[in-house]
Order: structure tokens, then sequence, then C-alpha cells
């Protein structure tokens, strides 16, 4: 189903306040956001409440919808959040992983190796791990995971080489462990997949000057 039009204007806005291309305390304006986007003012509207109800922004007096402040703690506590709740997820799908569903794993794996564009690389990406969240079977888990990764500008990390190789050898070692049925070592590498992403996400924030 497709999102409702409010919703991928909200979704565009969080990756441009996340990658730094928006900082903390720039003024949004309504009507070159519409324009931006090629949508009417009311889905923009409706996007920044949406935004404001997640401290994305803040509704100022005379200055109307701003960024709000964002720090490395901030990151560093989202990325933490998204790792913890994947790690558990992978832990049980190592115990109970099948060797079709392995296979399954793997082929998708290897599609997503070859992908060169990095639309491409998002959609295969988002594949793998949905895949992964099928077998460990936690729908709410699953549902808060999906809730927590809102907040990865997915196109900085396509698009980035250091990244790809990262999450090259984080799907082999993943692989690997799934393979040998352990849930620990399952764990502690999906973790680190996502902890791993925020340290790359604030040195390019730090690259920016953001936190000035």
């Amino acid at each position: 189903m497709r999102p409702q039009l409010s919703d991928e204007v909200a979704a565009a806005l969080r990756a441009r306040i996340m990658s730094g291309e928006l900082r903390p305390g720039a003024r949004i304006r309504l009507e070159e956001v519409a324009a931006q986007l090629e949508v009417s003012i009311t889905p923009v509207r409706e996007a920044l409440l949406t935004l404001r109800g997640e401290d994305m922004v803040e509704l100022q007096p005379r200055k109307g919808y701003v960024v709000s402040p964002l720090s490395k703690q901030d990151v560093h506590d989202l990325f933490q959040l998204q790792g913890d709740i994947a790690g558990e997820l992978a832990a049980r799908v190592a115990g109970v992983i099948t060797d079709g569903q392995l296979d399954e794993l793997t082929l998708a794996d290897r599609a997503l190796q070859r992908a060169r564009p990095a639309d491409e690389v998002e959609r295969l990406e988002f594949a793998f791990h949905r895949t992964i969240n099928r077998i460990a079977d936690a729908r709410k888990l699953s549902w808060f995971l999906h809730t927590a990764t809102r907040y990865t500008p997915v196109r900085f990390y396509s698009s980035d080489a250091r990244w790809r190789g990262g999450m090259k050898q984080d799907h082999q070692e993943l692989l690997a462990a799934f393979t040998a049925r352990d849930p620990g070592a399952a764990r502690a590498v999906m973790t680190r997949h996502f902890t791993d992403g925020a340290d790359l996400l604030i040195k390019h924030l730090d690259d920016l000057g953001i936190w000035a």
C-alpha cells in the first residue's frame, strides 16, 4: 500500500534533518518544501505536525516551524535503540532458521552485493532485513524496529562507499552466525551493524559543523 502523501513528506524531511541538510534551528518554510517536493501545502503542514509530535521540529512564535536541537547523544541513542531491537530479532532468527530460509537470505545478500545504484541498494537492504524480521516471527518487536529506523537517512548510507564495505562484512558475519545457529554472535553482529552506522553519521555531521 502506498504511504499517504503527508507520510512521504515527513520521511523526506526526517532524512534531510538527520543527514544535516536541515540544521538545528533552521526555519522550514511550507511553500519552499511544497515546491521542492512538488506537492501542495496541505501534506507539508500535516507532515510538520507529525514531526512536531516526534520532537523533530518546533513551532516558534513569529518564526513558524524550525528544526529541533540534535546532539551527538541523540544520534547514539537512536541507533543504539535500533541495534538493541534488531539484535534481539537476529538472535531469535539464529535459534529457529531453517536451511531453506538461510538459502533465501544468502541469495538476497548476493543480489544486494551486486547492486550499484543507491536506490537499488536501499531497496535490497530493506528486503534483506525484512526477511530477517519475518523469520523472527515477532510482529510487535518488528514494528518497533520499523518505527525506530524511520530516523535513518538511508540515502546517506546507500551512497557512502565506507558504509557499503562495512555492510558487506556485517552481512557475511551475520550469515555465518545464522549458519552456526549462534544467537549470541548474531545479536553482536546485528547490534554493531547499527551502532557503527551511528559513528559514521556523527562523523559526517561533525564535518558539517552541525553541533556548532
